[in-house]
């Protein structure tokens, strides 16, 4: 079943009122980082949420704060801003304990002048510790403020009341169509969104890559290093050059991965955490390198990360258009890359530039293609064609005189690519000879430099002792 837009629905407010805490109560799961610090939140993000039935789209926005425009919590600001565009309803969160402050005031005061209606939120009003902030909120001229605790899940239902009759009748209709992921046979489909991840050392230039690709702002920006904590999901269309199609594509932004022993901060280990989980649900993962500083150990450690979850991995190095001696650098990374990643060789390696857009559609349409490697299924008498061959060119070893027999061997699954092979004595087989096998699957039945997950299995031997 397939839905329509989902109605929007902005949270905004100072730092460190409960908005992210309000937005995960509202989607239901932890999605944006908690803490006590203010200033978490440094990007928007959207969440699909449930509310007593009522269905919208949440959004997740900086604490917005009284800076100068061109410093990080001014240019944090500006996105909150941005972000009011298109939606159907704020809401607008206080701290009832903390009372109003002039930044409250300030925010009411834009609030007021823009189209979109607000509800006002008086969180953290668990208990009567909030009751006088709750009565000084009528001053801001917002209506009547809705107490809630975010934390404790109190007021969630008079919440639902004030937020009703602003949705109601933008709630989505239900279209019935087949599953997109999908084909017709159960097989992963080649049109569906490309669920893209870029990964990295801080300030690599990750998120003005994205902005470069979507051409705008969408993502906050700047010179200083672990701007990104969440990890940022952003539906978008890419049109091919190859053949003018249309391509979706669900791009996502990470939090810069240092070395564990520089991250000691709470947050920032909070934000590697979920840059790692953004691997997980990714298909293909692009570690965008720095020109300027080549490439490092910590860069090798991603790259196995990527590739132990199973995930298509292809390497981008950014700032092409200062680089220094770029056709050294470039074969220096690569032979970097295929020492270091001695079990996977040549993994895709391009050269871009997010400041200018160089290469990007490069890298994108590598990034199809290498999808279509990690989703390739090949039929049984195709690969055990190729499987008598790859034992005929190089038998397996027989170890003290007695043969190890491979049998026959079986596809059980795409994304990666996984195999089993059968046969006896399969304990014996050095590991060479698996690393033999696996490489020729990736040279000669197409899989090119995606992962492949080879196991040996052995009939059980019914006169074993237990």
């Amino acid at each position: 079943m397939a839905k329509a837009p989902l109605p929007q629905v902005v949270i905004i407010g100072r730092p460190n009122v409960g908005k992210s805490t309000l937005f995960n109560r509202l989607v239901g799961k932890k999605l944006a980082l908690v803490d006590d610090q203010p200033g978490v939140t440094r990007d928007r993000r959207f969440g699909e949420a449930g509310l007593l039935g009522l269905e919208f789209q949440a959004v997740d926005t900086a604490g917005w704060e009284d800076e100068e425009p061109d410093t990080l919590p001014g240019r944090m600001r500006a996105q909150t801003e941005v972000s009011l565009k298109g939606a159907d309803a704020a809401l607008f969160v206080i701290d009832s304990r903390a009372g109003l402050t002039p930044l409250d005031e300030e925010i009411a005061r834009w609030l007021r002048e823009q189209e979109v209606p607000v509800v006002l939120i008086a969180n953290k009003a668990e208990g009567n510790s909030g009751q006088s902030g709750i009565l000084e909120s009528y001053s801001l001229g917002l209506g009547e403020p809705v107490p809630v605790s975010a934390e404790h899940g109190e007021g969630i239902a008079d919440l639902y009341q004030a937020l009703l009759p602003l949705i109601v009748d933008k709630q989505p209709v239900e279209d019935e169509f087949e599953d997109e992921s999908l084909d017709e046979e159960g097989e992963p489909d080649p049109d569906a969104p490309l669920h893209l991840a870029i990964v990295g050392r801080p300030n690599a230039g990750k998120s003005t890559l994205i902005n470069r690709l979507l051409g705008e702002d969408r993502l906050l920006t700047g010179p200083e290093a672990g701007i990104t904590r969440d990890s940022i999901a952003v539906d978008w269309h890419w049109t091919d050059p190859r053949d003018g199609k249309v391509r979706p594509i669900k791009l996502v932004d990470t939090a810069g991965m240092r070395k564990k022993a520089k991250v000691d901060d709470k947050l920032e280990k909070l934000a590697v955490a979920d840059a790692r989980r953004a691997v997980d649900y990714a298909e293909i993962v692009v570690l965008l390198l720095d020109a300027t500083r080549g490439l490092e150990v910590q860069d090798l450690k991603i790259a196995n990360l990527v590739l132990e979850e199973g995930r298509g991995l292809m390497l981008a190095i950014n700032k092409w258009d200062v680089a220094e001696n770029a056709s050294g650098l470039f074969n220096g990374i690569r032979a970097a890359l295929d020492e270091g990643l001695a079990q996977l060789k040549g993994v895709p390696l391009l050269a871009v530039s997010a400041m200018t857009g160089k290469g990007l559609d490069q890298m994108l349409a590598a990034a199809f293609d290498l999808r279509a490697q990690w989703s390739r299924r090949v039929p049984t008498a195709a690969l055990n064609r190729w499987f008598d061959h790859a034992m005929d060119t190089n038998p397996p070893p027989a170890p003290g005189g007695r043969r190890i027999k491979l049998r026959y061997i079986t596809q059980i699954k795409t994304r990666p690519p996984s195999f089993v092979v059968f046969g006896t004595r399969l304990d014996d087989l050095p590991a060479s000879y698996e690393r033999y096998l696996v490489n020729s699957i990736r040279k000669e039945l197409g899989f090119g430099a995606v992962p492949v997950r080879l196991t040996m299995r052995s009939p059980k031997n019914p006169f074993a002792k237990e």
